[in-house]
């Protein structure tokens, strides 16, 4: 019984195709910060991953994420108190409309580049990496192989950190219940908004010590294994640059210029403060969501022509 194989956007085209959109929507994500360009980014980079992991594993990759979002949109209006729509206040201090909607599109365009991140991971494995840039900049073609490798470990140890404190919460409560001999109670077991910010900011914080951790061991065992010894770099596959690849690298350039012209023309017609610019129907919008489309729609037709 013959393998499955598992069909990726761009798994037929040359490393260059896939590595020219990838910078361009990453370029794309984190430039043009407007509300609407930002949920058609989000959208594009969730379908990508439920394309290439299944919708389970996109889903479960958010658990960590989203709590990051909740206190990020929370505590950008105690620090940036600007705008003119008041909502309430916190002693003498206002919080208003305006910056709890900065917050909330600061916490879903970290999403959206951290979801287009994991999408190159998986589109841009390491020898297609080391085949772009091996020879030509070694050192810097490690750190991007690195980057994209750790932006899905990060998630997976976000997820096992999230676990670990979930048995162990679980835990907790099963001794309390023999400690006082009966269930435990509804007000003990309801989660509230400061645990769930508690247990975010616990998680990032453990997150970021195994990073740098990681980071050390990883620089260690490199050392060890003789990196930067050769001049030169072999790669495991050779890939060949087709006369389509060229085709499909002119036709992302050119599109590249319309997506830039959209972005600048939608940011520069929005603004958060002092009062946030009603949001109105744009043709612009068309062209920006089928570009973050586009890995979908060619999974789909790769999956279709090799069925």
């Amino acid at each position: 019984m013959s393998a499955r194989v598992k069909h990726t956007a761009f798994g037929t085209s040359h490393p260059a195709v896939p590595a020219v959109y990838l910078l361009v929507t990453l370029a794309l994500t984190m430039g043009a910060f407007q509300p609407v360009l930002i949920l058609l980014s989000l959208a594009g980079a969730f379908s990508c991953a439920v394309c290439l992991r299944g919708f389970g594993a996109a889903c479960a990759s958010l658990r960590w994420q989203l709590p990051l979002v909740l206190i990020i949109a929370v505590l950008n209006p105690l620090f940036s108190a600007s705008g003119s729509t008041e909502l309430f206040r916190l002693g003498a201090r206002a919080v208003y409309l305006e910056s709890l909607c900065y917050g909330c599109c600061m916490g879903m365009l970290f999403i959206a580049s951290v979801l287009w991140l994991q999408a190159a991971a998986e589109l841009l494995s390491f020898d297609k990496v080391m085949a772009l840039l091996g020879n030509a900049a070694p050192v810097l073609a490690l750190m991007v192989a690195q980057c994209m490798r750790l932006i899905p470990r990060f998630a997976r140890q976000g997820r096992a950190i999230m676990d670990v404190h979930a048995v162990a919460m679980e835990a907790a409560r099963a001794g309390a219940d023999e400690r006082d001999g009966g269930p435990a109670s509804v007000a003990s077991i309801r989660r509230t908004l400061p645990d769930t910010l508690r247990d975010g900011l616990r998680t990032s914080s453990v997150l970021m010590g195994w990073s740098m951790e990681n980071s050390l061991e990883t620089a260690d065992a490199m050392r060890a294994r003789g990196w930067g010894e050769a001049p030169r770099r072999t790669t495991y596959a050779r890939y060949r640059f087709t006369g389509a690849d060229a085709a499909a690298i002119v036709a992302l350039f050119a599109s590249t210029i319309l997506m830039a012209l959209i972005a600048i023309a939608a940011t520069m017609q929005f603004s958060f403060y002092p009062t946030m610019t009603r949001l109105v129907l744009w043709w612009g919008y068309v062209p920006y969501a089928l570009w973050m489309a586009l890995p979908c729609m060619l999974h789909a037709y790769e999956v279709v022509s090799f069925r």
